[in-house]
């Protein structure tokens, strides 16, 4: 099969990347011992242009945690933040959480952090807080990293070559300053050991100079348990169903597909999609299970959110869970319908794919439906919504672009 290439900011070279790779040597694989902080990763939950969550991991539990911060390259912003601290439960594996809560941040801004737990100390990261000004830019898009360990890492890696190639460009629009993941990060949700692997295979998402990937995370079938709370920073009973402003004209909107889809979630993302269409130019939900699966039969969204998406002119909806690739014809009435929205998905960062069914109708063209690894790198203009579905490779197996409503 044919399948169009990403434009030069994507494209994969053996060299380069192995010199990326070496030069991000010191940031990955970093041994989770001790009090030694390990398993970095920044979290985006709350409005990203002010707040981040930096959190880390240690084997053992020390007696103080904290993330020294300033504005890169700058002594005078020198600040220290305390961290939230526990242990990862389920099984016997045994890590520690910190969570240390960055507010007041300046948008558009790199921060440097160094995470401290006693005396030891992490080596110097960066990330940069989401911008302020109405500007394009890119977000990836993923979910299912489960099960296959040596793909996950994979994926990984060409993430982070994505993110570091797209820094090189001159045009914001490739900027990516996110990933969004939508569920089944593991495959056994109450399994530790599982959950110190998945973040340690995450720390290869860094960049060679040290920058951090934002993760924003969605809860997956797979997610069971208190652990995914511990690990992205969540208060210990809350929900997973939030959204942000990523610009500000982008919401980006995460739901729970493993709770009731109805009842009080259904109410939140009613009164959130009112809102949210009077004041921004896109809308995009993420949540696990598909309403339109390309594989698998549809889950609890197509009852109860899918008629609110439909409402309030959603733009895209990303799904996870059947571990293939899709992109629907744009839906309304439960039948093409070219106001309609689009739904794409269904997870490749790692998870062995599936055969997909595409003689579903919303599979036919002008949608489609295959299989492979993949991540969806989404590209936000004032004018135009502009998806691709990238293979390891550095190929484009899909492209597709949504008009601003």
């Amino acid at each position: 099969m044919q399948t169009p290439h990403i434009n030069s900011w994507t494209r994969t070279i053996s060299f380069g990347l192995l010199c990326l790779l070496l030069a991000r040597a010191g940031y990955a694989d970093a041994p989770l011992e001790g009090v030694k902080p390990a398993q970095w990763r920044v979290i985006w939950t709350s409005n990203p242009a002010t707040t981040a969550t930096i959190s880390w991991s240690t084997a053992q539990p020390g007696s103080s945690h904290a993330v020294e911060f300033r504005k890169r390259g700058d002594d005078s912003t020198q600040g220290v933040r305390a961290a939230e601290s526990g242990r990862v439960t389920g099984g016997p594996h045994e890590f520690y959480y910190h969570h240390a809560r960055l507010t007041d941040l300046q948008p558009a801004t790199a921060y440097e952090v160094r995470m401290v737990s006693d005396n030891e100390r992490s080596p110097l990261f960066y990330f940069v807080t989401a911008p302020a000004e109405d500007r394009p830019f890119s977000l990836m898009h993923g979910g299912d990293s489960r099960s296959d360990r040596k793909e996950r890492r994979r994926m990984n890696e060409f993430m982070e070559n994505l993110v570091a190639r797209s820094l090189k460009n001159d045009d914001p629009a490739d900027d990516i300053l996110a990933l969004a993941h939508g569920g089944d990060f593991i495959a056994n949700g109450t399994n530790s050991e599982q959950w110190s692997e998945w973040l340690s295979d995450h720390e290869l998402t860094t960049a060679a100079d040290g920058r951090l990937l934002p993760i924003i995370p969605a809860r997956g079938n797979h997610d069971i348990g208190p652990a995914f709370n511990q690990i992205f920073g969540f208060p210990e009973d809350d929900l997973n169903y939030y959204a942000i402003n990523i610009t500000p004209q982008v919401r980006f909107i995460t739901l729970n597909s493993e709770t009731s889809t109805a009842g009080d979630q259904a109410l939140w993302l009613e009164r959130e999609l009112a809102q949210s269409r009077l004041t921004s130019r896109w809308i995009v939900p993420q949540y696990h299970r598909p309403a339109f699966p390309a594989v698998k039969l549809p889950g609890g969204a197509l009852l109860t959110w899918v008629p609110l998406f439909e409402k309030y002119n959603v733009d895209l909806v990303c799904e996870s869970d059947g571990h293939n690739i899709k992109r629907t014809v744009p839906i309304r009435n439960n039948k093409p319908d070219e106001t309609g929205v689009v739904y794409i998905g269904e997870g490749g960062l790692g998870v062995s794919q599936r055969t997909p069914k595409p003689d579903r109708w919303f599979l036919q063209e002008p949608g489609m439906a295959d299989k492979g690894s993949h991540v969806f790198v989404l590209t936000f203009t004032k004018d135009k919504l502009i998806g691709q579905c990238v293979l390891p490779t550095g190929d484009v197996r899909d492209r597709f672009t949504r008009n601003v409503r």
